[in-house]
Formats: C-alpha cells, sequence, structure tokens
C-alpha cells in the first residue's frame, strides 16, 4: 500500500478547484523554450484533471528572481505551455487572482505566476500559504524536482488543503521505491561525478543499501589515490582519500562490494581526440598523464556484474562524457543496463542532469525503466534524506 494519496483517490472534482504544483522552471533563450521536457512531464496530470471537470491552477516558479521581474513572469511559459497541453491555458497574475479564478469554468486551466514572487514562498511562510490555498479546495503536488524544498507551494500547502500526489510525483516515487526502497537484489549502484565531496553522503548511504558501488568519473581517482594507485595528473581530492578509506570499510563490514576501474583511457591534455591519448593498466598512470575515462576491459567487466543484478541505480557519468571519445565507458555500459531492462531482467532507475544527458548521448535513455530529471532532489533521495514536499504528501 502507498505512503500518500494520488489522483484515484480524489472522488469527484467537477468544479473543484485544484491547485496543481509542477515544475515549469524551463531553459529559455530569446524568448523562447529550449527544452520542454518538465512541461511535457507536466501535461498527464493537468490534462486528466481538466477532462474530469476540475478548475485546474497550476501553481510554479521560475529562476531565482529577486524581485517581480518579467524576466522571471510565468506569462512568458503561458502559450508554449499550452502547445504542449493541447488545449488553452489562462495566465493568472497575483494581483487580481481571486476574480481571475473565480471566472475559469470547470475544465479550464489557468497558470498563476511565479510563487517566488512572494519573499514568503521560499521560507514557507504561512501568510502565503494561506494566500495559495484560498484559491483552491485540493492540492496536487506533481513537482518531485522541488519536493526537497519546504516551501509554500511544495510543502506547506499539504497540509492546508486534501493532498494528492500527481502522476509525475506518483511514477517517480514508485519507481525510487522499485530502485532504493523495497528493491530486488543484487543492487548495483553507479555514481559517477568530479568530485567525491559532492557525492559523500551518496557513498556512504549507499554501500549499506546496495550490493555493487561502481564508481566512476573523478571521485575514481581519489578511491585509486586510497588504494595506492598513482593517478598522475588526474582530478582527485587527495586531502579525502581518508574518508575514501572509511567508505571501503563500511562497505566491507556492509557486504558491498566496490567496484574500481583496473583499465583506465589518459592522455596528457584534456581536449577532444587528443594525440597523446592512450588506454593502459591503472598503475602504469604517467605522472603527466590524467585518468579521463574507464578503460574498455574494465567496462566490459561492469557488463558482466550488471548482468548478475536485478536493480540499478545511476548517477553520474562514468568519464569526462561531455568530450569525445571520453564518453565511450558511459554509453557502452548504458547500453548493456538499456539491453537488459529492455529484456527484463533488470529494474534501471537513473537520474540528475549529466546522467540524463549521458544516457541521452548512448541512445539509452527510453529504453530504462525510469529516468528522473530531478537534480536535487534524486541526488538528496539518493543520501537517504527525507525529502519535505514528500513527507507531506505521506502525512497528508
Amino acid at each position: 500500500m502507498r505512503a500518500f494519496k494520488t489522483l484515484d483517490d480524489m472522488g469527484d472534482v467537477a468544479g473543484k478547484r485544484v491547485l496543481v504544483r509542477e515544475d515549469l522552471n524551463v531553459p529559455m533563450a530569446e524568448g523562447a523554450v529550449t527544452d520542454d521536457t518538465r512541461l511535457r512531464a507536466a501535461v498527464p496530470t493537468v490534462a486528466e484533471l481538466a477532462d474530469k471537470g476540475a478548475i485546474v491552477l497550476v501553481l510554479a516558479h521560475f529562476g531565482r528572481p529577486k524581485a517581480p521581474t518579467p524576466e522571471f513572469s510565468l506569462a512568458q511559459i503561458t502559450q508554449p505551455f499550452a502547445a504542449v497541453l493541447g488545449r488553452p491555458v489562462r495566465y493568472v497574475d497575483w494581483e487580481g487572482a481571486a476574480e481571475a479564478v473565480a471566472s475559469l469554468a470547470p475544465g479550464e486551466v489557468g497558470l498563476l505566476e511565479n510563487t517566488r514572487f512572494f519573499g514568503g514562498e521560499e521560507k514557507n511562510a504561512p501568510e502565503v500559504i494561506d494566500r495559495f490555498a484560498a484559491l483552491g479546495d485540493l492540492y496536487v503536488n506533481d513537482a518531485f524536482s522541488a519536493a526537497h524544498r519546504a516551501h509554500a507551494s511544495t510543502e506547506g500547502l499539504a497540509h492546508r488543503l486534501p493532498a494528492f500526489a500527481g502522476r509525475q510525483m506518483e511514477a517517480e516515487l514508485d519507481a525510487l521505491d522499485k530502485a532504493l526502497g523495497n528493491p530486488e537484489h543484487p543492487v548495483a549502484a553507479v555514481v559517477g561525478g568530479a568530485k567525491v565531496s559532492t557525492k559523500l553522503d551518496v557513498l556512504k548511504h549507499l554501500v549499506a543499501r546496495v550490493d555493487h558501488l561502481i564508481i566512476g568519473g573523478g571521485m575514481a581517482n581519489t578511491f585509486l589515490a586510497a588504494r595506492g594507485v598513482n593517478v598522475g595528473k588526474s582530478l582527485c581530492e587527495h586531502d579525502l582519500t581518508g574518508t575514501a578509506e572509511e567508505i571501503f570499510a563500511a562497505a566491507e563490514t556492509a557486504g558491498c562490494t566496490i567496484h574500481l576501474p583496473y583499465d583506465v583511457v589518459v592522455a596528457k591534455e584534456f581536449a577532444p581526440n587528443p594525440p597523446s591519448l592512450r588506454t593502459c593498466n591503472v598503475h602504469e598512470v604517467a605522472a603527466d598523464e590524467m585518468i579521463l575515462d574507464i578503460g574498455p576491459a574494465a567496462v566490459e567487466a561492469l557488463g558482466d556484474v550488471l548482468k548478475t543484478c536485478r536493480t540499478l541505480v545511476w548517477n553520474g557519468p562514468l568519464g569526462a562524457f561531455e568530450t569525445p571519445p571520453f564518453d565511450a565507458a558511459t554509453v557502452a555500459l548504458a547500453r548493456t543496463a538499456a539491453a537488459l531492462t529492455a529484456e527484463g531482467s533488470l529494474v534501471s532507475v537513473a537520474g540528475g542532469g549529466d546522467t540524463v544527458a549521458a544516457l541521452n548521448v548512448a541512445g539509452a535513455a527510453d529504453a530504462m525503466s525510469f529516468v528522473s530529471t530531478a537534480g536535487g532532489a534524486f541526488l538528496e533521495w539518493m543520501e537517504g534524506k527525507e525529502l519535505p514536499g514528500v513527507a507531506a504528501l505521506a502525512r497528508a
């Protein structure tokens, strides 16, 4: 049984005002939306409620405004959202919002102005919660990517109105439960990225939850250095080798195997296809070389590890994937994970901005069981932290 209510538990919503928190914080250039992923993700919940005759009032933030300005106004998102939704969307300014909402008919959709135009939104201020709550009868949180923030529109409203998870939030929470909440073992986790310092809490949490921890990216160099490997000029946090040793010890206690590369792709300069490019054993890295990707033998071995697993959670690339050919390991392992997922032997959940970009490069994103577009929220979930927006839904 789920710990939260969904749209299926709402009953008859015809004529009711439903406040729906979405994440419409999309990238823009020269007045146009450059990536409408988040707009499209909001469609299932908004369309379903509108089709059921609800008066749908979408709440969202946009950017980090210091004060209300046209640059951060959601007015500019209204038409792009309407185009993706396939139905009209009315922009609702906070000035005269109550009258504008009262004029909306059942089945119509209104997009309220940027929630962060109130200084108290991010402080979860009672007066801001009151102002939002006065406009609605029911509350739906469909923005997992903002669920790690205890703001008025993401957390406070769930205590003031009957609260439910939207379809996107529901899918996200179900996927995360399968990945780490109640996963089928053996579980593998791929954690990559430049620095150990940004993923310390993730690594410490995961060693007690997974059977195989695959460490890639620049952070693998810190773990190799802790094992006495000379990593040359590679990106490495030498001051954290002691912490890496603690994580090795915790993994051993928990029965978790940590996988580090034993062959690597190195170069003397970080540039696309450099002339000094070569593959070597980790113990053969020269003093003037830097490790920029995992080698093919290690990737094949990691693929064999995934073949023994039932669940995979992935955050971060294995190498400097933005610069070819240092995307090779990430692409190869992602394709292996996608193939295992397609044949039904692996549940694969991935998240984080770099991860989504890397999976798209590999052409593997669509084949994964679930790809989260959340950045900070996904990372905090991997750290085992309680997400205020999710916890509020559970309590509701």
